[in-house]
């Protein structure tokens, strides 16, 4: 089918006006939440300078209460020397210090909770500011982009054909990929790492107060954290790139991600070779490797299977992969007809296309799923 450029053009124009109108919403979007960042910080200050205040409050209170138990006990003590209404007077301005210290220590719980909680929002509100401001220079220099010499991206297209999306599925892939790892650290270091900030202001009061014994117990709790903070930090960085591919190869890497697999899953998953296994390019190995995740993940999320086989060949100018679960399985006739096929199987696709290899998929409802893979290992490398 030949493209046609007057459509492709107009498509280009509506394109740019949606966008230009989407991107003056974002900037009022933006406004909004600086404008809601600015009126947190301000209240943050206040209620930090008020918990101050207050905690000064407590500890003069608490001098105070002790001084006027201390009376009150003196006082009680002595019949000859103070007279009932001595006793009484001091009852009572022991009574009304300890009222106002209880009343100034709910006080203090009260700003804690309420500055921890503006914390938290301004950080989430910087978090929306920092990605608002990101997609929109996104934007912008894809309207310079298409704002350009619309016939030379014309040409652009004709040439390209078939694999004219190929570059903004890859983009938006990587889109994806930065928005999963932003949140994986957000909603783990980033918190933990928030949670130790709070653990050790409580720790420097603990020292003004000589509270040893508790700082002692906090400490051993705050090096448990950092210590899970860290194993969640490499997590993280294994997923970005598995280093254990440059040190050790496909293989032994491919043993730990199932036998990991199977520990998180608990589905019985077995990893099976053939053949002389030889090393292949980096690149071709994080393919590969990547394809075997995204096989697994998706037979875990949408097959329910009890029992996953991975098996690897290596031939001679070919790697053969098997990716099989006896799981719910699927009409693939069907599917495909109706353009349903998951964003996981078209990922998959698009992976083996680009490796110049082939993929099958064979699958029956209540029958199991069988991915099949073959990709050349002799493609020249000028194209990795």
């Amino acid at each position: 089918m030949e493209f046609q450029t007057d459509a492709i053009d107009r498509v280009i124009k509506n394109t740019i006006d949606v966008m230009e109108s989407s991107k003056y919403q974002i900037y009022e979007i933006l406004q909004v939440a600086r404008d809601e960042l600015l009126a947190l910080t301000k209240e943050l200050q206040r209620v930090m300078e008020e918990t101050d205040e207050t905690l000064q409050k407590v500890d003069k209170l608490e001098l105070q209460y002790q001084r006027s138990r201390i009376r009150l006990t003196e006082v009680s003590r002595d019949f000859v020397r103070y007279s009932e209404r001595d006793i009484r007077v001091a009852y009572e301005k022991a009574t009304e210090l300890q009222l106002e210290l209880m009343m100034t220590r709910e006080r203090e719980a009260y700003l804690r909770n309420r500055r921890d909680e503006l914390q938290l929002r301004t950080r989430g509100v910087e978090h929306s500011i920092e990605r608002a401001e990101l997609i929109g220079s996104q934007m912008s220099v894809v309207l310079d982009y298409l704002s350009g010499e619309l016939d030379q991206v014309t040409r652009i297209v004709e040439s390209a054909k078939n694999r004219q999306m190929i570059g903004l599925k890859i983009i938006l892939a990587q889109e994806e990929e930065r928005k999963r790892i932003a949140r994986e650290i957000h909603d783990g270091p980033a918190q933990m790492l928030a949670n130790l900030v709070l653990r050790t202001e409580i720790v420097e009061r603990m020292l003004v107060k000589q509270e040893f014994g508790l700082v002692q117990d906090e400490i051993i709790d705050l090096k448990g954290q950092v210590r899970y903070s860290l194993e969640e930090m490499r997590k993280v960085i294994f997923n970005l790139r598995p280093m254990a591919l440059d040190d050790l190869g496909l293989i032994p890497t491919l043993r730990k991600y199932v036998h990991d697999f199977e520990d998180k899953t608990k589905i019985r998953t077995s990893f099976e070779t053939r053949g002389k296994e030889y090393r292949l390019t980096s690149a071709m190995e994080a393919a590969v490797y990547r394809l075997i995740q995204e096989a697994l993940s998706n037979a875990a999320k949408h097959a329910y299977p009890s029992y996953v086989l991975v098996e690897i060949t290596y031939q001679a100018q070919m790697i053969k992969i098997v990716v099989k679960d006896n799981g719910v399985g699927f009409n693939v006739k069907k599917v495909s007809e109706q353009s349903r096929e998951s964003f996981g199987l078209v990922g998959m696709r698009e992976r083996v296309e680009l490796l110049e290899g082939r993929i099958e998929i064979q699958s029956e409802e209540n029958q199991g799923t069988t991915i099949i893979i073959h990709i050349p290992t002799n493609v020249d490398k000028g194209k990795e």
